[in-house]
């Protein structure tokens, strides 16, 4: 239930965030929070991380759909590995999830955290990427005990 709770708080701040963006900036407007440093940007990404792969909406679709239905039906081997797995997965899903929504909808996904260096992102994106995080390092851990052991 846990699992499922994280996801969902997830989505809900990706979509009122995105939302909020939507409905207060205009479409490549860009407000500085720290100059050349942060800024709120409003785009529309058609492509995976960082643009790549634009134009392959139904993929992109395909694939979340299937990484769902393999979260699911694993769900309890994923509990078994421990905390950094299930938190990192639920945070994974919950990202993956948020995306999957603006593609659905409307083929791209709103993107809008700036810093300059690094390509716009938005809350789904940062919940993937901590979510992988914590999944490495739930493998890493996990590798780590076992050669510790023997």
């Amino acid at each position: 239930m846990l699992f499922a709770i994280i996801a969902i708080i997830v989505i809900i701040i990706d979509q009122y965030t995105k939302y909020y963006v939507q409905s207060h900036m205009t479409l490549g407007e860009s407000i500085p929070v720290i100059e050349n440093i942060f800024h709120w940007t409003y785009i529309l990404n058609d492509g995976a991380a960082f643009g790549m792969f634009a134009g392959a909406r139904y993929i992109f679709i395909a694939i979340a759909f299937a990484v769902m239905l393999g979260i699911y039906f694993f769900r309890e081997d994923i509990k078994e590995l421990g905390p950094w797995a299930t938190y990192g997965t639920c945070l994974f899903a919950g990202g993956a999830v948020g995306n999957l929504i603006d593609r659905a909808k409307t083929g791209v996904v709103v993107d809008f955290f700036d810093f300059r260096v690094w390509p716009v992102f938005n809350v789904a994106d940062i919940a993937i990427c901590v979510g992988v995080g914590m999944l490495v390092w739930s493998t890493l851990k996990t590798d780590f005990w076992e050669k510790e052991k023997n």
